[in-house]
């Protein structure tokens, strides 16, 4: 059967977001898997309301960025900033000295904008997990994708292939789609396999390819130690141009490609089989999907190191607010997850100033609670 993206009116239907499901998850046999209860019904969601939707919450990134370029500890008139970046603004008096462009434009413009790509890679990533194996607990680092990503990144690093252009990005996706591999083998082979197994042993792989990095770790050179420790703990500090450009391409056609498949993915979450019955390639899709998603959190990673539990967070709350429909939580997610990192790198630039956190710190304070909360919950409602 030939993998299509669209579904027919039927199909969509039957989707999640038509009023159907009360809970985030269900299963064949009706049991709420979602640690919180969903309203019964939501909004019709069509291109009219995803667009205005997606809109709003693009200016809010916008503004988010705007105030993490104006906050920092060198203290940058804004009316100046804005002069520099609007030259023909005539009301606007004053410049910048040379200090402050090099803060401004090789400094704080190009981190905000890397937190953005990485912020919004990492949640459509996390959008795609959680629906594949129908768990909110699921996310690229608590399934070890992360951690896999991070040891192709540092084994590239020991091997010297930073000098190429996709050298790093490219051992990065390759120990994504390892992860993968190995997560869904040890799971086992069964067509039905337990979301429980698939989380456990992803938290397994992660643990062990962690151990793994802490003994490269003991056998590299000072100057490579440290540049890796960067990746460990996730920071952008070291945006370049290079980054940004296939951080973004790699976000964008993976974007793309995933919210072509938002309707088989609205039928994935409902049951393998019911989708089967509507058309979908199931195997097929699933394999895609979770290529695609291997391949925008490797480019993440290979730029930022491990960022955790932004693909936890922000996919979670949006399914609350918007609902479980893939056509709109996508979008929601891409420009969400964004304005999230933003704010996150903002917080750890600022709060022990003038030394910095990694901002894997402040997501990890943010997303450990919110997991252990979700994780209480669902036990709740299973038992």
């Amino acid at each position: 059967m030939p993998l299509s993206p669209p579904g027919d009116g039927k199909a969509a239907s039957r989707a999640p977001g038509a009023g159907r499901p009360a809970h985030l998850f269900d299963l064949g046999g009706g049991e709420a898997l979602g640690a919180f209860s969903l309203p019964t019904s939501y909004l019709a969601v069509t291109p009219a309301r995803v667009v205005r939707i997606s809109l709003l919450l693009c200016l809010l990134l916008v503004a988010v960025a705007l105030a993490s370029l104006f906050t920092g500890t060198a203290d940058i008139s804004i009316r100046a900033t804005l002069r520099e970046f609007f030259p023909w603004a005539s009301f606007l008096s004053g410049g910048l000295t040379e200090a402050e462009t090099s803060i401004i434009m090789s400094v704080r413009l190009p981190r905000i904008i890397l937190a953005a790509i990485v912020g919004a890679s990492l949640s459509v990533a996390g959008v795609v997990f959680q629906a594949l194996l129908r768990n909110p607990l699921a996310d690229p680092y608590i399934l070890g994708i992360s951690a896999g990503s991070a040891v192709g990144a540092v084994m590239g690093i020991l091997l010297g292939v930073g000098a190429w252009s996709l050298g790093i990005p490219g051992l990065a996706f390759l120990g994504a789609l390892a992860a993968i591999l190995i997560v869904f083998g040890i799971a086992g082979r069964e067509k039905r396999r337990e979301t429980n197994t698939l989380l456990l042993t992803g938290v397994m792989v992660n643990a062990f390819f962690n151990a793994f990095i802490l003994f490269v770790f003991t056998i590299s050179d000072h100057v490579q130690l440290q540049r890796a420790l960067n990746w460990i703990m996730g920071d952008l500090s070291l945006a370049d141009e290079q980054a940004l450009f296939y951080t973004s391409v790699f976000l964008v056609l993976g974007s793309v490609f995933i919210y072509a498949f938002a309707r088989p993915l609205n039928l994935l979450v409902t049951g393998e089989e019911t989708a089967q019955q509507l058309g979908v390639a199931v195997e097929k899709t699933r394999i895609a999907l979770l290529a695609a998603a291997a391949l925008i959190t490797a480019a993440a990673v290979s730029a930022s190191g491990t960022i955790g539990f932004v693909g936890l967070i922000i996919p979670h709350i949006l399914r609350l607010l918007v609902g479980p429909d893939h056509r709109l939580l996508i979008p929601t997610a891409f420009f969400t997850g964004g304005a999230f990192l933003v704010v996150a790198d903002t917080l750890a630039r600022c709060l022990v100033a003038p030394a910095e956190l990694p901002v894997g710190v402040i997501t990890a304070l943010c997303g450990a609670p919110y997991f252990l909360l979700l994780l209480r919950r669902r036990l709740r409602l299973t038992s």
